[in-house]
């Protein structure tokens, strides 16, 4: 019996590193907005009524950064179950024909 290279549980390790990858991107997204925010909100009064403005836009990209985070962490769990049941799965097999 042959295995491939194309089995559910390299897809399963895909779906982790994508996962992983989405989580690192959405916190990254999510620092560099602190940073900015941080940086900004020590300009003069005259420029309040934009920051004003700024933080609207900036609030729903940190909810949507957050919504990508959680995405990620429920790709990752779901690729380490595809990975496992796989794992499982070619054991039996194994066990079965051996």
């Amino acid at each position: 019996m042959e295995i491939s290279g194309n089995t559910a549980f390299y897809a399963g390790l895909s779906t982790i590193q994508t996962g992983q990858n989405r989580v690192d991107q959405a916190a990254g997204q999510i620092a560099n907005n602190t940073l900015e925010r941080s940086v900004t909100s020590q300009s003069s009064e005259l420029q309040a009524d934009r920051l004003r403005s700024v933080d609207r836009s900036q609030q729903s990209d940190l909810t949507s950064n957050m919504v990508e985070m959680a995405q990620g962490k429920l790709q990752v769990e779901l690729g380490a179950k595809v990975a496992k049941a796989s794992d499982e799965v070619l054991g039996t097999l194994i066990d079965t024909f051996a």
